[in-house]
């Protein structure tokens, strides 16, 4: 109860966390009946539990004490990450040859929830990080994947997804960055926006027009940091994902060997949506580890916070708020892993569930951390307590790997072209 109370107080910088002891998020789910209704490993297997559980300690261990130091200095924890990929977590379903741990989309999905309850901010560049590894290692050719892909697993190289552009956000087949050919190279020109990680890491996956007006004129280039043309814009600031820098990419004139394509010219456009059907796993999967401690955060706020003479807990409004953000919670657990093992297994409903995925489970995981900080009243929007930056880092999961918006148009799109 002191490590409850301790939390419900808030902690210094450097310091708060989901807990420092694992017993807020792991052990407590077996020990205290009210959390064991959103038990995030009910259904796993044995080995699943395994990695939840290293996952778990990792980020009890090594992100979450550092969670609003990271925050507030916008700190990109290099190091931090490297221990990661140290547990298999810089190429988590990327194959085993080239360096990754070749686990499946659900098996992920776990891995970022678990990762997330420590900082969703870092573990949505992993998550960023580990699609660009896949991409190179599903679409690149054997040289392209030996070349890259051992130290991307290793995070002794950190890659950046380059999709959006100024003028191109939810219309990505509109893009206009250009590459044309010349001799065995193309001359890179043009500029992507809010890159995560820009300026910082070392390895690009560059969607980019070679041909005409389109999707089909799109093709794949990964652009490696010190080409010469390649710079970066100022470093943004954010209201969240503090943890990671987002710059714009520029490009002039830079010359890129042929032998950087991913796939065939024109296979750029199929690329980046098969990378994004995962990254929207990936982020909803994110939004479950912020929506599932802030859970617990409200819970036991509730359990030493008094008002009018008893604690909240006794409050049947607060209840009955604490039961629907639970309910909440796991639906949008079991839609996640509904939708990875559909990708995983190829199926054909698999886009439509992962825009699904991506639109009910970052929405209601948003609304989840927002009534936590309600419920905290005026101490949840103090810096010195955990949940307002869970509120912050993914609110913005509602905009990116295609906005909800259009996730609500892919998913209508394949309802009527079935009718």
């Amino acid at each position: 109860m002191a490590a409850a109370r301790a939390l419900a107080r808030g902690v210094r910088l450097g310091s708060y966390s989901i807990g420092r002891s694992r017993s807020l998020i792991f052990n407590t789910v077996q020990k205290r009946g009210i959390a064991a209704c959103i038990d995030p490993s009910i259904g796993l297997t044995d080995e699943q539990k395994e990695f939840q559980k290293v996952a778990f300690d990792f980020a009890a261990n090594e992100m979450a004490p550092h969670m609003a130091e990271w925050d507030q200095k916008e700190i990109f924890p290099v190091d931090a990450m490297r221990k990661a990929a140290q547990l298999g977590f810089g190429g988590i379903y990327v194959n085993p040859d080239v360096g990754g741990s070749g686990l499946s989309r659900l098996d992920t999905s776990i891995i970022f929830e678990a990762l997330s309850t420590g900082c969703v901010s870092t573990t949505a560049y992993i998550s960023i990080h580990n699609m660009c590894a896949w991409m190179i290692d599903t679409f690149g050719n054997n040289e392209q994947r030996e070349k890259f892909c051992p130290d991307l697993c290793s995070m002794q190289k950190f890659a950046s997804y380059c999709l959006t552009e100024p003028g191109s956000g939810s219309d990505a087949a509109s893009l206009l960055t250009s590459a044309k050919l010349k001799g065995d190279h193309y001359i890179l020109n043009g500029s992507k926006a809010f890159i995560s990680g820009g300026g910082d890491t070392d390895v690009y996956v560059v969607m980019c027009r070679t041909g005409g007006k389109g999707p089909k004129g799109i093709s794949c280039l990964v652009v490696e940091k010190g080409t010469p043309g390649l710079s970066f814009g100022k470093k943004e600031k954010k209201v969240g994902w503090n943890s990671q820098p987002t710059r714009a990419v520029i490009f002039e004139d830079c010359a890129i060997p042929v032998t950087n394509r991913l796939g065939a010219e024109g296979e750029g456009f199929n690329i980046a949506m098969k990378g994004l059907n995962g990254g929207r796993i990936n982020i909803a999967s994110c939004s479950l580890g912020a929506a599932h401690a802030s859970v617990l955060l409200a819970r036991d706020h509730m359990c030493v916070r008094k008002q009018f003479g008893e604690t909240l807990s006794n409050s049947q409004f607060l209840q009955f708020r604490l039961a629907e953000m639970a309910t909440k919670l796991v639906a949008s657990r079991l839609l996640v892993r509904q939708a990875a093992m559909a990708l995983q297994e190829g199926r054909p409903e698999a886009v439509s569930l992962c825009s699904m995925a991506k639109l009910f489970v970052t929405d209601e995981c948003f609304s989840i951390c927002n009534q936590a900080l309600q419920i905290h009243g005026g101490y949840g929007y103090l810096k010195d307590y955990a949940v307002q930056q869970y509120v912050r880092d993914i609110r913005v999961h509602q905009i990116l790997e295609g906005t909800n918006e259009v996730m609500r148009m892919i998913i209508a799109r394949s309802l009527l072209t079935e009718s």
